[in-house]
Parts: C-alpha cells; structure tokens; sequence
C-alpha cells in the first residue's frame, strides 16, 4: 500500500532537525535542574521568588 505524502523530503529533514535540537536542549535543561536544582531554589528562596512558583 503506497501512501502518497504531500510534504516534501526537505521539510521533513528540517522538522527532525529542529525536534533533535529541542530535545537536546530540553535535556540539557533538565540535567542542569538535576545537578543544580536545590541552589536553584535555595538562591530564590533567598529573594522570596521561589514560593511564587
């Protein structure tokens, strides 16, 4: 069964590129929450921003 696309190849090579890039940046985010999330907090609760979260 032969499903005809209508997006071309060029597009879709850009579409996974831009997906790879966000989920390598949402990645690293995440590893640095995880690495530095409790100075994080400490640092905001310092200046009385982290319980606007």
């Amino acid at each position: 069964m032969k499903i005809a696309s209508h997006i071309p190849a060029s597009a879709l090579a850009k579409l996974a590129l831009g997906l790879a890039v966000l989920a390598a940046a949402s990645g690293i985010a995440f590893a640095s929450w995880v690495d530095k999330g409790a100075a994080i907090f400490m640092a905001m609760a310092e200046t009385g921003l982290a319980w606007c979260f």
